[in-house]
């Protein structure tokens, strides 16, 4: 007997090779979706063992994307929320390690009633569930979901072997899979490939799932000769294969599959009719203006993770989103602040127009950071500083105004006579990591006549968090006498959420982390004014 269902799904898997694009591909036809009226949900399967990436390496896993609830996610969430421009929970991201600790869990609590415990059918049982709590919770139409990883991992069948139980339970009709593969390029020949796709579908189709839509990725044009061979040894219809050739800008991967007609072909699927006529003029707009901007820009951004670009992933999208939103293409210098602390990477420094130091945790390069923040103040360039970046700013200050040169975050320097940024009182005895963290949505208040409250236009804002430390308190008037301004604070006024500087055209730091909240098509109201000062710098 067929589950009733109010939502239809589509799953994504991928092929060939990983970072083929599904996250941008569920993403994008998602906005799709939005655009003719209908409601979306989005979810990640991620097969790693780890409970959530909070604790993974930015080098292993790239950015930690943090919602609303606090969780912590994969940074394809991010590129689900500005795309569809929705704001997710933690039903959005789900793991392997996730699954296998709540069925674990239930296992030690006897609930199984002492019978065995399998993949098959506890573990995928489980995972159904997580899956249909999106639906139930969103009361979404569309329920989107992919896979993360490639077709063939040993770690993703459990996922896929779930995904083709839930359309049995729910019926075909209610089910869609798009399969995302990649088409090699021989140089030698100057041909595309399409045997590894042909294998991939092959491999799919052996665990009992048929994709309804193949998005084939490449670098190179992809002749319809080869969509008509795709087409026929993958069973697709030759529509239902769409080319997707590498685009200058990501924000032009609706429009690519608006072009080729991929809403009309789902709706059709799922005989459904749109509500409203899409309207993709403020999309058309943010390509154009990358393709043809008045102005360019250097902004260097000094970080400690910087040989993986997608460690900072949603600040290189807010950096972009602003400079879209006025007519400007940004070109980021990726400077590791551990190399300036050995005199390198200097000259990039000096070529930026703005500085930027992002969040991050642990002691190398730190005072690189700082060597920058001191840099930009110095010779008046305009500077945003990203949660560990606004406490580093604070640092900074405390030891060329105050007279601290030994100041420093207890992070840092345990023993440090001047803890100018320190673990609360009520934090200090939690030692679980994440313990202390704090994570999620907060209030700020904002203070009149600053540069924050300028840039925002409003007296109260709600903001995403994801650090442990703060400014501490005991130091607060002193800093504030010396020149620093607390434009931002929580509303009881105990927490320090924004720090600027007076006497300095844009010198200002966030506990926050504004690039959660920036969107393509309204960029978030601190990327915003950091670059219409520099814009005005320059001019």
């Amino acid at each position: 007997m067929k589950e009733e269902i109010n939502s239809k799904f589509i799953f994504f898997t991928g092929g060939v090779i990983s970072s083929v694009g599904k996250g941008l591909t569920a993403a994008a036809i998602g906005r799709l979706l939005k655009e003719r009226g209908f409601s979306v949900a989005i979810q990640k399967l991620d097969p790693y063992l780890n409970v959530d990436p909070g604790t993974m390496s930015p080098y292993q896993h790239g950015e930690v994307f943090v919602l609303d609830d606090g969780a912590e996610t994969d940074l394809d969430l991010g590129h689900y929320e500005r795309f569809i421009d929705i704001r997710l929970t933690k039903e959005s991201n789900m793991t392997s390690g996730q699954v296998y600790a709540k069925v674990i869990g239930k296992e030690r609590k006897g609930e199984y009633l002492g019978g065995t415990i399998q993949v098959i059918p506890q573990i995928t049982n489980e995972i159904k569930r997580r899956i249909h709590l999106v639906a139930e919770s969103s009361k979404a139409e569309f329920v989107l979901v992919e896979v993360g990883g490639t077709v063939g991992d040993i770690e993703s069948l459990p996922f896929l072997e779930s995904l083709r139980q839930l359309r049995r339970d729910i019926g075909q009709d209610n089910v869609f899979f798009v399969h995302a593969t990649w088409l090699p390029h021989i140089g030698a020949t100057g041909e595309l490939k399409t045997k590894p796709t042909q294998h991939s579908v092959r491999e799919l189709r052996s665990l009992g799932i048929s994709p309804n839509m193949i998005i084939a990725r490449s670098d190179y044009p992809i002749e319809i000769a080869l969509r008509e061979k795709i087409s026929l040894f993958c069973d697709v219809d030759f529509d239902h294969v769409i080319p997707m050739t590498t685009v200058s800008s990501l924000y032009a991967v609706p429009l690519v599959l608006e072009e080729y007609k991929v809403g009309e072909m789902i709706l059709d699927y799922f005989k459904l009719s749109a509500r409203s006529k899409p309207d993709w003029r403020d999309w058309k707009k943010i390509v154009e203006s990358e393709n043809n901007p008045k102005h360019h820009l250097k902004i260097a951004l000094v970080g400690k993770y910087v040989e993986l670009h997608d460690a900072y992933m949603s600040v290189k999208e807010a950096l972009k989103d602003a400079c879209l939103n006025q007519n400007t293409k940004v070109e980021i210098l990726w400077v590791h602040s551990a190399k300036l602390e050995d005199n390198i990477g200097w000259d990039l420094v000096h070529n930026a127009d703005g500085i930027l130091v992002p969040g991050g945790f642990g002691d190398r390069g730190i005072e690189g950071k700082i060597q920058a923040i001191t840099y930009a103040r110095e010779n008046k360039i305009p500077f945003l500083g990203l949660c560990l970046g606004m406490q580093l700013m604070v640092v900074e200050f405390a030891r060329y105004f105050l007279n601290k040169p030994q100041a420093n975050s207890t992070e840092f320097s345990k023993d440090t006579p001047f803890p100018v940024i320190d673990l609360l009182p009520d934090q200090r005895k939690v030692t679980d990591k994440g313990g202390t963290m704090r994570l999620g949505l907060y209030p700020c208040k904002l203070k009149k006549n600053t540069i924050a409250h300028a840039a925002y236009s409003r007296k109260r804002v709600n903001e995403r968090h994801r650090h442990r430390y703060e400014v501490n308190n005991d130091y607060r008037d002193e800093l504030e006498k010396a020149g620093m301004i607390f434009s931002g604070q929580s509303p009881d006024g105990i927490l320090a959420e924004i720090a600027e500087l007076k006497n300095h055209p844009f010198m200002v730091g966030s506990q926050f982390h504004p690039e959660f909240l920036s969107r393509p098509n309204r960029p978030h109201p601190l990327f915003n004014a950091f670059i219409r000062a520099i814009i005005a710098q320059k001019a």
